[in-house]
């Protein structure tokens, strides 16, 4: 079978990722709903992304730090288990999802007036953080489905990381890289929706490559 080559390679990239203080903190849910609506996305996407790559071999249940917080630390189950529940796969940018944790805390504020108000001592403070990410280029560059499967069972789990969740959410891309790529240049729209159409909050990474190897593989009769 003669496989379809690329109108343009593809090429891998991988990320680096040091995590920074902001320099703001917590003590109670007025404060971290005040602070959640000012701080740079870059804060929003360590506190509700960084579990995928910490985690990947363990249980793919999002559990992002704001609702572990309100949970374990001031106590509000009820409103720990609605930002547990926000399904981050609908939302296209960071922004989107912020708006999404903000309205679900001053929804809750307005019902429960008090909760809003409760101290916590220093150390037990939400302490905001951000993502600092360097983007690095890889030497795995492909021209078509076959590279691309090969290419896939070899790169790191950062890289997956990077052209699954990165560019989709914080460079703007409407879908991952991989299903961007396949569609436009290699013109396998059929390939590119299955691919689309994968649930990465429900995978681990080493699922999602596993996954998508099986798809590439069936699609070029391998």
């Amino acid at each position: 079978m003669q496989l379809q080559k690329a109108k343009e390679p593809f090429k891998f990239y991988t990320r680096l990722n040091l995590t920074e203080l902001t320099g703001l903190f917590a003590s109670n849910l007025r404060q971290i709903v005040r602070h959640i609506k000012k701080v740079p996305v870059s804060s929003i996407y360590h506190h509700t992304h960084r579990f995928l790559q910490q985690r990947q071999y363990h249980s793919p249940e999002p559990p992002n730090d704001f609702a572990y917080w309100i949970s374990n630390v001031l106590g509000e189950k009820e409103l720990s288990e609605q930002l547990a529940s926000i399904d981050m796969a609908r939302f296209s940018d960071i922004n989107s999802l912020r708006n999404a944790i903000v309205e679900i805390i001053d929804l809750y504020l307005k019902k429960n007036f008090l909760s809003g108000f409760r101290h916590l001592e220093k150390n037990e403070a939400f302490c905001f953080m951000k993502s600092v990410s360097f983007i690095l280029p890889t030497s795995y560059v492909v021209t078509d489905l076959k590279e691309f499967m090969e290419a896939l069972k070899n790169i790191t789990t950062d890289s997956i990381y990077f052209h699954t969740f990165e560019a989709r959410l914080r460079i703007g891309r409407e879908t991952n890289d991989f299903s961007d790529w396949i569609k436009y240049s290699i013109g396998n729209k059929k390939l590119a929706d299955e691919i689309s159409r994968l649930d990465p909050y429900t995978h681990t990474l080493e699922e999602l490559r596993m996954v998508m190897i099986r798809l590439v593989e069936k699609q070029i009769g391998g």
